[in-house]
């Protein structure tokens, strides 16, 4: 599960398979039945791994896969690790109103300084509207860092599955 960027908050990974696409989605459809740890969703090309309500926390992470038929004998896996998408989108609405705040002080601080007033208030704002930013930033971190055990274990859920039908 190497990803190209520490920076990454979401770590996205791709793999070619070689067996057919619906050969591979069938198989994490069967993994339903044969087991309880986690909840596997499918949709069309789309598998959805999640662990179970009472196992999640805020950070929790899910695994989304795409798996996409190149012929008849192989397929690409596009997985893509992250938060809950409501927690996700949450996180990303904080993110564009400190942009907002921060370009909307820094008009205002503009307009004071060309009219010749005092703009200390807004550029502290600004300056607040960075560390802000920051701070999520720190908050998103932290938050795939402690996720890290269960990314592993969805990783390796998914590379049984695979393995399992390989075989």
């Amino acid at each position: 599960m190497p990803t190209t960027n520490d920076i990454v908050l979401r770590p996205r990974f791709k793999k070619e398979l070689n067996e057919h696409n619906e050969v591979v989605l069938k198989a994490f459809e069967d993994s339903k039945k044969e087991q309880s740890e986690f909840i596997v969703t499918r949709l069309d090309n789309h598998v959805f791994i999640k662990f179970p309500k009472k196992e999640q926390q805020f950070w929790t992470p899910q695994l989304h896969l795409e798996i996409d038929e190149i012929d008849d004998k192989t397929s690409m896996l596009h997985g893509l690790f992250g938060p809950n998408p409501t927690v996700w989108t949450m996180f990303m609405f904080f993110h564009f109103i400190v942009a907002c705040l921060f370009i909307a002080f820094g008009a205002w601080a503009y307009s004071n300084w060309k009219l010749e007033n005092d703009f200390a208030l807004q550029i502290s704002i600004m300056i607040l509207m960075i560390i802000i930013w920051v701070a999520l930033y720190f908050a998103g971190s932290i938050g795939k860092a402690s996720s890290k055990g269960e990314m592993h274990r969805l990783n390796d859920f998914m590379n049984q599955i695979i393995a399992k039908e390989k075989s």
